[in-house]
């Protein structure tokens, strides 16, 4: 996979004007955009279609979580707009994944059949162990990771979001062709902000990530265009 194809960029703002202006900026370089909760919530619909119109992949971040017949649903309606990928947190559980695999293959996929990459959410990168413990969860984050990784892979998802500090062990444990998209990638010229288990973009890949999610310091950057460009070129290195 070329390091163009490994970048997804968060369109994490406030009004699809921004958005817009973000996807024609980045589209020479970019070829992956991220839509989350916020701005899918404001005007997601109108967004997915401008990134179809521009011939860019959509990575739908919902994180989908509820009962079994409903992730099915939103699987299936999310699918049927030829994203390229969709989350689901693994918390929900097994049953909960395989409706989600259900869904998405009842849609059918995009107009060449091509059904979504079906992603687990492990846990969160701005959570520590502390943060762990105090939803209940006891034992080491890492073993949790690998073991949520695990349940993906058992009910038919094709990988997980995790750090770049699990990807190598995730690996090990289920397979290289096991997908992991990793969030929380920040280069060494940017600030952290509220992520806790990051790496950077070249090192995140080395430890064996898919793909990697970076926000704020492209879209924030004062030539995003330039940002973009100089990630993938230390991912390439």
């Amino acid at each position: 996979m070329r390091a163009e194809e490994r970048l997804i960029v968060a369109l994490d703002v406030d009004n699809i004007n921004r958005a817009l202006e973000l996807i024609d900026i980045l589209a020479p370089v970019v070829e992956v955009f991220k839509v989350g909760i916020a701005p899918f919530t404001g005007f997601g619909h109108n967004l997915l279609e401008e990134l179809r119109f521009a011939g860019k992949k959509c990575f739908l971040d919902l994180k989908f979580h509820d009962i079994p017949n409903t992730v099915l649903n939103a699987a299936r309606a999310a699918a049927a707009r030829g994203v390229f990928m969709i989350n689901f947190h693994c918390l929900g559980g097994r049953k909960m994944l395989e409706a989600a695999v259900k869904g998405a293959k009842e849609a059918g996929g995009d107009e060449e059949g091509k059904k979504p990459l079906l992603l687990g959410v492990t846990v969160l990168t701005s959570m520590g162990d502390e943060d762990l413990r105090a939803v209940g969860l006891s034992g080491v984050l890492r073993d949790r990771v690998i073991d949520l990784a695990g349940l993906a892979a058992d009910a038919g998802m094709d990988g997980v979001v995790a750090s770049a500090q699990e990807a190598r062990d995730i690996k090990q444990r289920i397979g290289e062709d096991f997908l992991v998209v990793t969030p929380g990638v920040r280069p060494e010229w940017a600030p952290g902000g509220d992520q806790k288990r990051i790496l950077t973009p070249k090192r995140a890949i080395s430890e064996g990530a898919d793909y990697i999610v970076v926000g704020r310091p492209i879209i924030e950057a004062d030539d995003p265009a330039s940002a973009a460009r100089k990630i993938i070129e230390e991912m390439g290195t």
